[in-house]
């Protein structure tokens, strides 16, 4: 895919995504090699050649950026300003047994900040945007629509993939035995950040994780689009991401996220 007319690095990280997404939808279904990386972790074969299809944009458009890869791991200069952080297929394992739930991330992280951004959904077409300021979505005739957080699904994403670095303080499974989050919630757990992305559009209430975020391929896109759509995004102990123990509770609104703060802080003994 080639960049035409527009030369923004939000409409780059559309781009690379969608490029990535179209391989991720036309390898599904098919016998696709698998390359183990740990205990219970593994790459397939679309996985690494979604990566190598980004990886093909980013560099012919911005050569000189670095760029992380979930897949290939980091190229460029340590320190560098500019780095592209690509997760080409979030859901493996859900691609890979047949489910369709998956997302393509590419970010932009410029100094401290991520400031473009795209989450592409290979199946509906979809690709949610930010340029660090408006977060879009674009459907597969092209036009985008404003990103519209609210809670009013009240379904909430959990991620219970391990490792889970902030046990036994913290533990996702322990939020979803909580008498107050079957009063006010709904638990579901999807597997893939694109479920951040839904927080953005409205389509979740909220999306809460345990680990370390910064620089992370998984997590930058959906944080980016979760701020720009005007959410309420912090760590677990409710300061600044990536600050103190970690972790994300992003929301669509102060109120959703004021509740989901209360029940980690009881969960992990700092309840005011």
């Amino acid at each position: 895919m080639s960049i035409i007319n527009e030369d923004s690095d939000a409409h780059l990280a559309r781009t690379a995504a969608q490029a990535g997404a179209a391989v991720v939808h036309d390898l599904y279904g098919g016998r696709l090699a698998r390359y183990e990386k740990s205990a219970g972790d593994f790459a397939t074969a679309a996985d690494l050649a979604a990566e190598q299809a980004i990886m093909d944009v980013l560099r012919a458009a911005r050569p000189d950026d670095a760029v992380t890869g979930e897949e290939g791991g980091s190229s460029g200069a340590e320190g560098a300003h500019r780095r592209w952080l690509v997760d080409p297929l979030c859901g493996t394992l859900n691609y890979a047994v047949g489910s369709m739930l998956v997302g393509v991330n590419v970010a932009l992280r410029a100094g401290g900040e991520v400031t473009a951004a795209a989450t592409a959904d290979p199946f509906s077409g979809e690709v949610f945007w930010t340029d660090g300021e408006r977060a879009r979505v674009r459907g597969r005739d092209g036009a985008d629509e404003p990103l519209t957080p609210t809670a009013a699904s009240t379904l909430v994403d959990v991620n219970l993939d391990p490792p889970f670095p902030g046990a036994p303080r913290f533990r996702a499974v322990r939020l979803l035995a909580d008498p107050r989050f079957a009063e006010r919630f709904r638990p579901r757990v999807i597997s893939s950040t694109l479920a951040v992305a839904w927080v953005a559009a409205g389509r979740r209430a909220a999306y809460v994780t345990d680990g370390h975020l910064r620089d992370s391929v998984h997590f930058a896109a959906g944080i980016a689009l979760c701020r720009a759509a005007g959410c309420t995004v912090t760590g677990l102990d409710g300061g600044p991401v990536h600050t103190g123990p970690g972790g994300l509770i992003a929301a669509a609104d102060p109120q959703t996220h004021a509740a989901l703060l209360a029940m980690v802080k009881h969960q992990t003994g700092c309840a005011s």
